[in-house]
């Protein structure tokens, strides 16, 4: 993890205060969807009383409420483990790379005492 997304998450940090602040604009803008729906669901039912008008766009912003947090959670969940695949693979990466600079370096050494004992045998 980069310093600066450990930053992100330290509490009073900007950058972490800033990411809570557009998390609960996200929400609120959740939510006023959501009303707005279950406001327009209950419009076409004008049989309905206020009483049950208003049960049922509560119901409705509950039901929509727990399906996004449902789903952030899922999308939160594979942003996780797609962070942990690439910190393996650049792990890896930069594994290999060190191994290709340290045998690059060797393969010079190498050239460079095999040309210097051939000089010094002539």
């Amino acid at each position: 993890m980069t310093d600066a997304a450990r930053a992100d998450r330290e509490p009073g940090h900007p950058a972490a205060l800033a990411n809570q602040v557009e998390g609960y604009l996200l929400w609120q803008a959740r939510v006023a969807e959501a009303e707005g729906r279950a406001r327009a669901f209950t419009e076409p039912l004008h049989w309905l009383t206020g009483a049950q008008r208003e049960e049922i766009e509560q119901h409705y912003v509950r039901d929509c409420l727990v399906r996004a947090r449902a789903d952030l959670q899922r999308v939160a969940d594979r942003c996780r483990a797609l962070r942990g695949e690439y910190e393996e693979r650049y792990r890896h990466l930069r594994a290999r790379c060190v191994a290709c600079a340290v045998a690059g370096i060797a393969v010079a050494v190498a050239a460079a005492l095999l040309l210097t004992a051939t000089v010094a045998h002539r």
